[in-house]
């Protein structure tokens, strides 16, 4: 699964740096390193803490990403071109619930490790719907 994820979300890259460079008129290369410098975040050390800084701050990087595909997006479906578009669409959709696939996921996680794990990070049960509770005693007859 993550192997088709990582090759659909390849293919879309390169579909992107193609129409982007088809748009600009100029080479690939070209349109891929002005992707890569808008894109790119470096490592920082400031006042003793490690941060990545980059040209576009952090809440602005994924609408970009997502008004990006979705201008490749429109031009290959007015093309008429739909396995392109198909990628495209598959690499959006992927990159919109990201963050709530990754809440998900954690949480899953987080819950099946905690009743390990005494102290702040307690079961929370009473909040996972999926999780049936139930109490055993044994009686002395």
């Amino acid at each position: 699964m993550l192997a088709a994820l990582a090759g659909t979300m390849t293919y879309t890259g390169y579909l992107v740096i193609g129409e982007l460079a088809h748009h600009l008129g100029t080479g690939r290369v070209m349109a891929g390193l002005l992707l890569g410098v808008l894109f790119a975040r470096f490592p920082s050390i400031s006042k003793g803490r490690l941060r990545l800084v980059g040209l576009l701050p952090q809440p602005v990087r994924r609408p970009l990403m997502v008004s990006l595909l979705a201008l490749c997006l429109l031009s290959f479906l007015s093309r008429g071109e739909h396995v392109p578009a198909l990628f495209i669409g598959l690499t959006m959709a992927f990159l919109l619930a990201y963050p709530w696939l990754r809440k998900t996921v954690f949480d899953r996680l987080r819950s099946s490790f905690s009743r390990f794990t005494p102290g702040r990070h307690a079961r929370q049960s009473a909040n996972d719907d999926t999780v049936i509770e139930g109490e055993f005693r044994e009686r002395k007859e």
